[in-house]
């Protein structure tokens, strides 16, 4: 299964590897002595691959840093301390990975429309519940009628419940509902939708802050996690609404899709230095299987083999 995996992320990272790894290749390959220069077009070839100035900045800085203490100095030998200081940084923030232990636990699930969150929710349910883990939805995005009935349609596919009212109806009633039904039917994993609206910042934090509210004081003694939902081809965009949904909501962990439809996967650097939130899941393909745990180790592998 760990093979599969990992080609399974190897392939899906097949457009970023164009992207990252065939340029840096060529510009290690090209070099003799390193020099200023170097260091130079590597940042940009980070950059262009949306890994971000400040984090690029950083990845300079340590790559500097580790060649001095290796006493390296010709560019063919770079690439190797390059994927060890790339796995320095990814590891900085993920030492928690996606995991669901023997308590109740509740997963809020944030994150604008169309970033890929229903799907998302439907696969993580298959993921827990194929680990032996009763798992129950709640439709929370009561906005979008689409969001609704499309999380009905993923219930049925993997055999989840999906607590849920009609289009309009208060979230946090639905939520409320959920947690009852969480407690009366002894769930492990309730997994909350929530409306993916980023119309107004005030409107947000008080929109999940009525949702948060609800559950801490009907489930207080399960464990919280809030996964916010990103789209990897939107790049740096992506790292903006991170910030403004940080600002809203105490975020665990990402969950980064669509990363096999996008040659700028370097975000999930970006992501990971600039905001301090630990990338757990990441999205490789449109299968049921295709949403994997992060593992820094593999993503470095598959990314810059």
């Amino acid at each position: 299964m760990a093979i599969s995996f990992f080609s399974k992320l190897k392939e899906g990272l097949n457009k970023t590897r164009k992207g990252i790894t065939d340029k840096i290749d060529d510009l290690f390959n090209n070099y003799g002595e390193i020099d200023d220069e170097l260091f130079d077009e590597l940042e940009e070839i980070l950059i262009m691959a949306d890994v971000g100035m400040s984090t690029s900045m950083k990845l300079i800085e340590k790559l500097r840093e580790e060649l001095k203490v290796r006493k390296i100095k010709d560019s063919s030998e770079i690439k190797a301390v390059f994927k060890d200081v790339v796995k320095m940084i990814l590891n900085e923030n993920n030492n928690v990975p996606f995991a669901v232990g023997d308590e109740p636990t509740i997963i809020m699930v944030i994150g604008v429309n169309g970033v890929g969150k229903t799907t998302s929710i439907g696969k993580i349910a298959h993921s827990l519940k194929s680990e032996g883990k009763k798992v129950l939805i709640a439709a929370g995005d009561t906005f979008r009628a689409a969001a609704i009935d499309q999380l009905m349609i993923w219930g049925e596919r993997v055999g989840v419940g999906v607590i849920h009212q009609s289009e309009g109806s208060d979230p946090a009633a639905v939520i409320f509902d959920a947690v009852q039904a969480a407690k009366a039917r002894k769930v492990d994993v309730l997994i909350c939708d929530t409306a993916g609206r980023l119309h107004n910042k005030v409107n947000l934090m008080n929109e999940l802050a009525k949702v948060f509210r609800v559950i801490e004081r009907e489930y207080p003694e399960a464990k919280k996690e809030v996964l916010l939902v990103l789209d990897a081809t939107t790049g740096q965009n992506a790292v903006q609404q991170a910030k403004v949904f940080n600002e809203a909501a105490e975020i665990s962990g990402i969950v980064l899709t669509k990363l096999d439809g996008t040659a700028k996967g370097g975000v999930v650097l970006a992501i990971n230095s600039e905001l301090n939130i630990p990338v757990k899941l990441i999205g490789v393909g449109e299968g049921i299987e295709d949403l994997q745990r992060f593992d820094a180790h593999d993503f470095v592998e598959a990314l810059l083999n």
